[in-house]
């Protein structure tokens, strides 16, 4: 690898979205005209590939797009643990040493995309959940901005090592927004929550993130125990890294690869920050996370596991 600028990302060409989507330049053109009606949102910074990304995962659906582009851009204005002040700074490189989130280099047997996430470092003395879903969310964008839209998205989450310990770390608020973001506002089709390498008490976990999914969510939910054959019918198991039986990456080769591509890209999260809504612009009342939750935020306390 020569340096940082080997690393760099650029965007996804519209062009290539087009052929690939089948999405018309006009839909989105439509989308836009919309768009410079809503005063509050960020016109100017949402470019073309957003709306694509947006409208395909959307299945097309120009009302339903709307939707969705409203409250994605509003939750990352109101979720501020996870989204206010994104940047690649000592505290995100020291978690990407804690966790692993990579994309796999072969997509599923159903052509999805897969991110692996795994921890490498498992103390949980230095496990900071919160910390953890801000950095695999910012890769997450900047491998849309790489890509554009994936068919279909599986999340891919490798339980070995982790302990009770860390489930006692999970704080409710954003499990909570992390979930509801993930169901009604990411823009992916998501296919599938897989756990693989589920130890015995994986109940304890499902305890904490059931009550915030829905149903569609749950019917993707799959858990693959300590070796069971069962992923195998998911993706190919040479996709995994080496240290989990595959043959991509080593862990550690890996997680220097992310690190280094986040390092690559810190403007790309300059950028991203700039895009929220500004609600004092919105027609009608602004919105707040009480609107969103119903008033249940701030009343969660730190998760107690017998």
């Amino acid at each position: 690898m020569t340096g940082k600028d080997s690393l760099k990302v650029e965007q996804q060409s519209l062009e290539v979205e087009y052929k690939k989507t089948g999405i018309k330049p006009s839909d989105i053109a439509a989308l836009r005209r919309w768009l410079k009606t809503q005063p509050h949102l960020p016109e100017k910074l949402i470019t073309d590939l957003d709306l694509i990304l947006v409208y395909f995962c959307c299945y097309e659906s120009s009302e339903v797009s709307k939707q969705v582009l409203d409250l994605h851009y509003t939750l990352k204005t109101l979720f501020t643990n996870l989204f206010h002040n994104r940047v690649v700074d000592e505290k995100m490189i020291k978690t990407l040493n804690i966790v692993l989130a990579v994309p796999l280099p072969i997509r599923s047997f159903d052509n999805h995309h897969v991110i692996y996430h795994k921890l490498i470092d498992c103390d949980s003395k230095n496990f900071i959940f919160s910390d953890v879903i801000r950095a695999v969310l910012m890769m997450m964008d900047l491998k849309q901005f790489e890509e554009g839209t994936w068919p279909g998205f599986i999340i891919l989450i490798d339980l070995n090592g982790v302990t009770l310990g860390h489930i006692a770390k999970l704080d409710l608020l954003t499990v909570q927004q992390l979930l509801y973001y993930l169901q009604e506002a990411m823009l992916v089709r998501l296919k599938g929550l897989h756990f693989m390498n589920a130890p015995s008490y994986v109940d304890k976990l499902l305890m904490v993130i059931k009550p915030f999914m829905k149903k569609e969510l749950m019917n993707t939910l799959c858990i693959h125990q300590v070796g069971s054959k069962t992923l195998e019918k998911v993706i190919p198991i040479e996709a995994l890294p080496k240290d989990a039986g595959g043959q991509y990456k080593t862990f550690e080769e890996a997680k220097n690869y992310v690190i280094e591509k986040a390092l690559a890209n810190k403007d790309f999260f300059e950028n991203e920050n700039k895009k929220r809504v500004i609600e004092s612009l919105r027609p009608g009342k602004p919105k707040t996370i009480t609107d969103i939750f119903g008033g249940v935020e701030g009343s969660f306390k730190k998760l107690e596991i017998d």
